[in-house]
C-alpha cells in the first residue's frame, strides 16, 4: 500500500459518507440494479452466500468465508458496519480490499453514476444511498479480484435490501429478533417475511433454529421458490461444545456428516452454533445440498476463523475484552459466555449504544455480570449520550458512573479493574463503540509485549 493508495481510498470514503447515511434505508431495488446493470452486472461473476438475520450473522459469515477459503477457493466477503476502517467491510480471501483496488473500483463506477443520480432526481427520489452505492463497490470489486464465491451480508431485511441484487446460491439465517421494528415490523413473523426475501428460487437455505412464527415464514417461502431448507436442531446441529484454551471444542452434526472435536478459537456456545449454521451452509455449497467437508478442510477452516469485536480481547493486565452486542439477545448471549468462558468475579461494564436501540431491555441483559457500568457515548450523531443512558441504568437499579467519550470510560473502568481481585473489563452495547476502543487499546498498547507476540 502507497500513501497515494490510501489517499485515493479515503477520497473515495469521503465521496460515500457525503451521501445519506447508511442508516436511511427506502424499499427499493431498482435503482442499485440500473447502476449495476450499467456496469455488466458484477454481483453473476461469482457464486453468492448471502446471509441475513438479526443476532450472528458477521460471526457466521465470516465463518463460511473461512471454510470455503480452506477449499482453495478465491472469496470474498461483504459485512457491514466496520471497527476501525471501511476496507474492513470488504476481505478478499480474508484480508481487507487493498486501497488501490477500492479506488480502481470506484473510477469504474464514478462515471455512471451521475446518470443513476439524474434519473432519482427525475422521479423525486433521493440519491444513491451510502450503503447502496458500498454493496456496489463491493459486488465491482469482488468481480475486479476475481472472486470464486461471495459471502454476502445484509445490511438491513433482506427484500429490498441493496444486497439483494444479487442471488444467492445459499440463502442462510441467522437468529432472527426483533430489531428496526420501525423498519421490519413489530413481529418475528413480519420481520421474518421482510429477511426471507433473500431465498431465491431453486437456492438451498439453511436457518439457524428460530422462534416458530419466524420458522413457519421461512418454510412458506422457501416452498413457493421450490428451495430446500435445512433447520437447526432438525437436519444439522452443535452436539457438544467444552471450553478450551483459546475457544472451543466442538462436535458439529453436519447435514451430510458428523464432525467431532473440531477446535473453533472463538469463545461462547453462541459461537459454536454459529460454526454448526456456517458448515451446514458450506456443506450446501459444495454439495448443491450437502456433501461433507474433509477433515483437513474443516480444521483449517475454523482454526484460522476469527470475529473482531466479538469476545475480542484487547486488553491484558486487566483483561479487556470487547463485544458488539447491541440488543438484548446479543446481550444475553454475551453473559452466558461471559460466565462460561471466563473465570472472573467481577466485571466492569463499560455501555454505549445507539439512540434507536434497546437500551433498558439490553442492560438489563447484562445484569447478571455487571458490578459497575460505566456509562459512555460512541462518537456517532445517532449515539444515546452518556446521561440518558445512565438515567435507564439507575432505573434498573444501577449506580452508574458518566463518562463523556470511550477513553475516559476506559480509563475509569480499568482503574476499577485493577483495584480489586477478579475483576475484568467488558465493552459493549455498540459496534461503533467496539471498533472506537480497538483502536484505542491498539494506540495505548493495552495488552502485554508477549501477549502482543502471541496476537
Amino acid at each position: 500500500m502507497t500513501s497515494a493508495d490510501a489517499q485515493r481510498a479515503d477520497a473515495v470514503y469521503a465521496k460515500l459518507l457525503a451521501r445519506v447515511g447508511e442508516g436511511w434505508v427506502e424499499p427499493r431495488l431498482d435503482r442499485t440494479a440500473r447502476l449495476l446493470a450499467y456496469l455488466d452486472d458484477p454481483q453473476k461473476t461469482y457464486r453468492v452466500v448471502h446471509i441475513t438475520g438479526t443476532n450472528g450473522k458477521t460471526s457466521t459469515a465470516r465463518m463460511i468465508e473461512s471454510l470455503i477459503r480452506a477449499h482453495g477457493l478465491r472469496t470474498g466477503l461483504f459485512t457491514s458496519p466496520h471497527l476501525v476502517r471501511f476496507t474492513e467491510r470488504i476481505l478478499i480471501d480474508g484480508e481487507p480490499i487493498a486501497d488501490e483496488a477500492v479506488a480502481d473500483a470506484w473510477d469504474e463506477i464514478e462515471p455512471f453514476l451521475a446518470l443513476v443520480d439524474a434519473e432519482l432526481e427525475a422521479d423525486g427520489q433521493e440519491p444513491l444511498t451510502f450503503f447502496e452505492l458500498i454493496t456496489v463497490l463491493a459486488f465491482v470489486a469482488c468481480a475486479d479480484a476475481p472472486v470464486d464465491v461471495l459471502v454476502l451480508e445484509v445490511g438491513m431485511g433482506g427484500s429490498w435490501d441493496a444486497t439483494n441484487t444479487a442471488d444467492g446460491d445459499v440463502a442462510v439465517f441467522a437468529p432472527i429478533d426483533i430489531d428496526h421494528a420501525a423498519r421490519l415490523g413489530s413481529t418475528r413473523a413480519e420481520i421474518a417475511e421482510v429477511k426471507a426475501g433473500i431465498i431465491k428460487r431453486g437456492a438451498n437455505v439453511v436457518s439457524a433454529h428460530q422462534d416458530p412464527e419466524a420458522a413457519s415464514v421461512l418454510r412458506r417461502v422457501a416452498a413457493e421458490q421450490g428451495a430446500k431448507i435445512s433447520f437447526e436442531g432438525d437436519e444439522f446441529a452443535l452436539e457438544k461444545d467444552t471450553v478450551a484454551v483459546g475457544g472451543q471444542m466442538i462436535t458439529v452434526r453436519g447435514l451430510a456428516g458428523s464432525y467431532a472435536e473440531q477446535y473453533l478459537p472463538l469463545y461462547g456456545a453462541h459461537q459454536g452454533r454459529n460454526a454448526a449454521l456456517a458448515i451446514a451452509a458450506v456443506e450446501s455449497l459444495i454439495g448443491d445440498g450437502g456433501q461433507m467437508i474433509v477433515d483437513d478442510v474443516l480444521e483449517q477452516g475454523l482454526a484460522e476463523a476469527t470475529s473482531p469485536g466479538r469476545l475480542q480481547l484487547v486488553g491484558t493486565e486487566p483483561t479487556v475484552i470487547v463485544d458488539a452486542a447491541h440488543n438484548p439477545h446479543g446481550a444475553a448471549a454475551l453473559v452466558t459466555a461471559l460466565e462460561d468462558s471466563f473465570d472472573f468475579e467481577e466485571w466492569g461494564v463499560v455501555f454505549g449504544a445507539m439512540g434507536d436501540k434497546d437500551i433498558a431491555g439490553t442492560i438489563e441483559a447484562l445484569l447478571p455480570v455487571t458490578a459497575h457500568l460505566f456509562a459512555t457515548e460512541a462518537d456517532s450523531e445517532r449515539a444515546a449520550t452518556a446521561d440518558e443512558i445512565a438515567d435507564v441504568a439507575e432505573e434498573l437499579g444501577l449506580r452508574p458512573t458518566v463518562h463523556p467519550n470511550i477513553a475516559d470510560a476506559a480509563d475509569a473502568a480499568r482503574e476499577w479493574a485493577n483495584e480489586g481481585e477478579k475483576r475484568a473489563v467488558i465493552i459493549a452495547g455498540s459496534i461503533v463503540l467496539g471498533g472506537e476502543a480497538i483502536a484505542l487499546a491498539r494506540i495505548e498498547g493495552w495488552k502485554a509485549a508477549r501477549m502482543e507476540d502471541d496476537a
